[in-house]
């Protein structure tokens, strides 16, 4: 056994060795994407990128030449966190294991950052930021929408404020999820609904403080262009007061929490009761001064008639007394009458500016221009379809076919293809084609005949 020979016992040299595994990894991992920590870049004059990929218990050699790095969207540098994409080799002059590697982007918060910067940026080129465009909240809204998840903590905190208050406005709750892949169609779709149903005039759009990947379902496009369509004022209240998503950008109002946008949407009820309460007591008080006045005059008015005892002038001044009580009586009823007639006008001018009576405004207006829209597409397709019917016969008539049918023949030359007009165009000789209403048939010319 010792003696034999390398070739019978397989025997490799190095390279064999080498290149063999080369082949092996190439063969078994085509393409695999591998996360780690960017260290020792090192970029020589070539432009290639070479540089260690490592996490907390290992490390890998790896290679990106300068062909592939058209494609990335920031530059590498040490101690950045990455996602690269590569084939497993062999460097087989040294047998070092390496990657080589086609693409690499960054992972972890610092793509989404660049994400949010980029859209961020791109928005803000369109004018979804412009303030321009901010629709404001109403004073006493008539019904508020929350649009966020039923089962989270931000939902009990906006509605324990809500109670706390104003306990009268009702609440519609649009429940979706808030993080994870649907949650941006989900966010996207209860505004489309909210602005379709038209329950609501405000709407609380958010969810409770995480990391920026729990939020990002806020900094989705789709989500900052359903808030800048939407005709209904929305505030966004996304996280915690250091928290910012492209959602606080286009809203309408960015709260700093769920609880604060709470406290924007409604008015506190002590303050208005109390507004109340103060006019209440003023017209109160005016009433009692007026009263006093007139108390005060009628009591001078009997202090006079006193000191007048003499009873052939108290006889004079009673029915002048009884004039002025009655002329006291009607004018502390015209004066409570007018009053009365103020406080109903009051009210009324009040009452003109109840959201209810715009929103029913604007619903009489939208079925109007419904039933305008569909009897003017009717009459559109009544035309469309009288204008099909006259060309289609005007084409019939015009229609070759219908000549054929008339007893009149198509004949064309096979081999040119050309339609035969002239007896110029053929030959003692030539195949013709002849096409009837009702098939065709060959026929080859044996003799020509000019007309006389």
């Amino acid at each position: 056994m010792a003696n034999s020979s390398p070739q019978a016992r397989n025997v490799l040299t190095v390279s064999q060795l080498n290149r063999a595994t080369s082949q092996l990894l190439g063969d078994h991992f085509l393409s695999v994407l591998v996360e780690g920590e960017i260290s020792n870049l090192s970029i020589p004059s070539s432009g290639h990128f070479y540089f260690t990929l490592k996490d907390a218990n290992a490390q890998v050699r790896c290679a990106m030449f300068r062909s592939q790095q058209r494609r990335l969207s920031f530059k590498p540098d040490n101690g950045r966190q990455v996602i690269v994409r590569a084939q497993v080799s062999l460097y087989e002059p040294r047998g070092d294991y390496q990657l080589i590697v086609d693409h690499i982007e960054e992972a972890g918060d610092g793509a989404l950052r660049r994400a949010f910067d980029v859209l961020k940026e791109k928005l803000a080129n369109e004018g979804l930021f412009d303030a321009a465009y901010k629709l404001y909240l109403p004073t006493l809204p008539v019904c508020i929408g929350i649009i966020t998840s039923p089962t989270g903590a931000a939902v009990h905190d906006i509605l324990s404020v809500l109670q706390r208050r104003f306990p009268a406005i009702p609440i519609v709750i649009y429940p979706v999820a808030v993080q994870g892949e649907n949650a941006k169609y989900d966010i996207a779709n209860a505004i489309a609904t909210a602005n379709h149903l038209q329950q609501c005039d405000l709407l609380i759009v958010g969810r409770g403080g995480g990391s920026l990947e729990d939020l990002w379902a806020f900094n989705e496009e789709i989500v900052a262009r359903a808030i800048f369509a939407s005709a209904i004022p929305i505030i966004s209240a996304v996280g915690h007061e250091t928290d910012f998503t492209i959602a606080d950008f286009v809203a309408d109002l960015r709260a700093p929490t769920p609880s604060a946008a709470a406290e924007h949407a409604t008015p506190d009820y002590q303050q208005w009761l109390s507004r109340f309460l103060q006019l209440e007591m003023r017209l109160q008080q005016q009433l009692q001064r007026k009263l006093n006045q007139q108390q005060q005059a009628c009591d001078w008015l009997i202090k006079r008639l006193i000191q007048q005892h003499p009873k052939q002038k108290l006889q004079r001044n009673e029915q002048r007394l009884e004039e002025l009580e009655d002329r006291l009586t009607l004018a502390m009823q015209t004066r409570l009458n007018r009053q009365a007639a103020i406080l109903a006008t009051q009210s009324a001018t009040l009452w003109q500016y109840n959201p209810a009576i715009i929103i029913n405004a604007y619903k009489q207006r939208l079925h109007y221009l419904n039933k305008q829209l569909i009897t003017a597409s009717q009459q559109k397709l009544s035309t469309c379809s009288q204008q099909f019917n006259a060309a289609s016969q005007t084409l019939h008539i015009v229609s070759p076919l219908a000549t054929l049918n008339r007893g009149y023949t198509l004949t064309t030359d096979l081999k040119s293809g050309n339609v035969v007009t002239s007896i110029k165009q053929l030959a003692v000789g030539d195949v013709i084609e002849t096409r009837l209403a009702q098939g065709r048939f060959s026929s080859q010319i044996k003799d020509i005949k000019p007309v006389s």
